[in-house]
């Protein structure tokens, strides 16, 4: 046979084998939706060129870059803050509690005078493979953290920073299976269970006073709770502390910290509204009378959805599961506007606003930055496309003003609280949908980001807050999130090997960001005993003992080799938020 025929006949046959591979792949039928068909001959828009591809040395590039970023950071807060709680990045400088002035909340609910952001870089050291400075920053905490203090700090804020990291590092340095390098000191011996179990006892009195069982919002670490507390709590800090809480009675084999936090989340349960299922965002602890009847997945309620849903994961409590999964069909169905489904149809883009509790009628024109974060719960659940479509939302905004403002007001295309304290929210969501999709568009929002942190958050001596996203004028402050959860998820996001991503399915993060190895040992209703004694084996998300709803779908080729939301949506939210399109 002639060799041209040969080569004829060889490249026919690869042509018809591609035409019948693309013929029988999930959801193509030769048919797109409008005239976008899934085509690999159909030469590529501008949207598909600039996000369909991410060069192997340029995500290697942004893996370094993460580690510089966290690392400019926190050796700043070493050298010119530890042991205080928090870096002045603009003074170089440290800061801890305001104790002129109690009142000053901003601070006070959060820096309790504890090395806070080095309790809160345990991990992220860890998982940067920095066994010597792990071990270095455990030595000090354990040297200079303890809670015997005269300090007023939130409950909420206090369990999901100090108490998850002191137990995220803890079980990092006793799991077997050590992945992240040698971990555990010689010298150690439950120091960090120690500290979690005080605190966490120097908690409770916030419980113990109400007749509902709801927290008081806060808790003076030697004396309990103040004379003078406010009798109001959002739901997100009453209803956010069983991760942490139950973890701390697994390990420690006492159930009353669980039993407390349990103990919330029904009560709040009772308190849903009748007619939509909804819940408020402000409650008052004696009477159980919601102050605030605005309901949204942002602030004020945000984490008590996550936190339903991970605690479901993390203990395999059926209950969780339930709330979660009839909570997230009311949440649908009274928050969500825009078109019926994310790549498909015409209409506004899907978006979740605020409403009022018992109407489900609009109650706000904004949304807020810490929303960011639900489409990641969203993709954590499996329900990916409304996960494209809301995360696509706010990446446009970030686009709009370099960095997210704290309120956005989505009538007036505006901001309206108009800071930005360097918060991970739309970070955390993009790791979520990379790590399902393995789509490009993903890390090149992560670069994006990244860009526009050290554009204009980078300071002399580490990251600071902005001020004002008008003119990007900044605060002196670096919060202690921007080593626990924002570095951090960026890093992981390009380090596409990492053993945590590639074990994926074994791992499950904190509200904070702090991360839990999933293991059966902490699903066995009920007993309380050392979670890596004998028999300890990771979690298969696989098991038949799961919610068959909870089993995550299949991605189309369509969403990891094109674009995960199609390019004339992209092009409705650019027009809408950047008023213009790249089409």
């Amino acid at each position: 046979m002639p060799r041209w025929l040969s080569k004829s006949i060889f490249l026919s046959n690869t042509l018809l084998l591609v035409v019948g591979i693309l013929l029988i792949l999930p959801g193509y039928n030769g048919i797109g939706d409008g005239d976008e068909v899934f085509n690999i001959f159909q030469e590529r828009d501008v949207l598909e060129k600039r996000y369909g591809h991410f060069p192997e040395e340029l995500r290697l590039e942004m893996v370094r870059d993460a580690k510089e970023m966290f690392y400019f950071g926190y050796d700043n807060y070493m050298k010119h803050a530890f042991p205080l709680d928090e870096l002045n990045p603009l003074h170089c400088s440290g800061r801890g509690p305001d104790v002129d002035n109690p009142s000053n909340l901003n601070i006070n609910d959060v820096l309790g005078d504890y090395s806070l952001s080095l309790v809160e870089s345990l991990d992220a050291l860890a998982l940067l493979g920095n066994v010597t400075e792990f071990h270095r920053a455990v030595s000090l905490v354990t040297e200079f953290v303890n809670f015997d203090k005269n300090t007023t700090v939130q409950v909420f804020e206090a369990t999901i920073r100090i108490l998850g990291s002191l137990l995220s590092a803890h079980l990092l340095i006793v799991d077997p299976l050590q992945p992240f390098g040698q971990l555990k000191p010689s010298w150690y011996s439950n120091q960090l269970l120690d500290l979690a179990q005080d605190l966490g006892s120097r908690l409770l009195p916030a419980f113990e006073e109400t007749p509902t069982g709801l927290p008081f919002p806060r808790v003076n670490l030697r004396n309990g709770v103040p004379l003078d507390c406010s009798r109001e709590t959002c739901t997100a800090g009453a209803g956010s502390l069983l991760l942490e809480f139950g973890l701390l009675s697994r390990l420690s084999g006492d159930p009353v910290y669980e039993a407390k936090a349990r103990r919330v989340n029904k009560a709040l349960w009772s308190l849903k509204s009748a007619e939509t299922g909804l819940f408020g965002n402000v409650v008052n602890v004696d009477s159980g009378a919601w102050v605030g009847s605005v309901s949204g997945v942002g602030a004020g309620v945000d984490s008590f959805y996550e936190y339903m849903l991970k605690s479901y994961i993390l203990f395999g409590e059926e209950e969780d599961w339930k709330m979660f999964n009839e909570s997230y069909t009311a949440l649908k169905k009274y928050l969500r506007r825009g078109r019926r489904h994310c790549n498909e149809g015409l209409g506004d883009p899907p978006l979740y606003v605020n409403v009022d509790m018992k109407s489900g009628e609009t109650a706000t024109p904004w949304i807020d930055a810490m929303q960011a974060a639900f489409s990641g719960v969203q993709a954590l659940w499996g329900d990916i496309q409304e996960a494209i479509c809301a995360h696509a939302l706010y990446y446009f905004v970030w686009r709009r003003f370099g960095v997210l403002p704290e309120r956005f007001n989505w009538q007036r295309i505006a901001p309206e609280v108009r800071f930005y304290p360097l918060r991970p929210e739309l970070i955390e969501s993009t790791y979520a949908l990379y790590q399902v999709t393995k789509s490009p568009f993903y890390l090149h929002v992560g670069r994006e980001i990244m860009t526009s942190l050290n554009a204009h958050t980078r300071a002399k001596c580490g990251f600071a807050t902005v001020h004002d996203v008008r003119d990007m004028s900044l605060e002196d402050r670096m919060e202690s999130f921007f080593l626990a959860e924002t570095a951090k998820y960026l890093y992981l996001l390009f380090d596409r090997d990492h053993y945590v991503n590639v074990n994926a399915n074994d791992f499950l993060f904190s509200t904070e960001g702090h991360i839990f190895r999933i293991q059966r040992a902490f699903r066995d209703n009920g007993t309380f005993r050392d979670a890596f004694g004998t028999g300890f084996q990771g979690l298969n998300t696989n098991d038949s003992s799961l919610p068959a709803t909870f089993n995550c779908p299949s991605i189309s080729d369509e969403t990891t080799w094109l674009l995960p939301l199609r390019s004339r949506y992209m092009a409705q939210l650019e027009t809408i938020i950047l008023g213009e399109s790249s089409l």
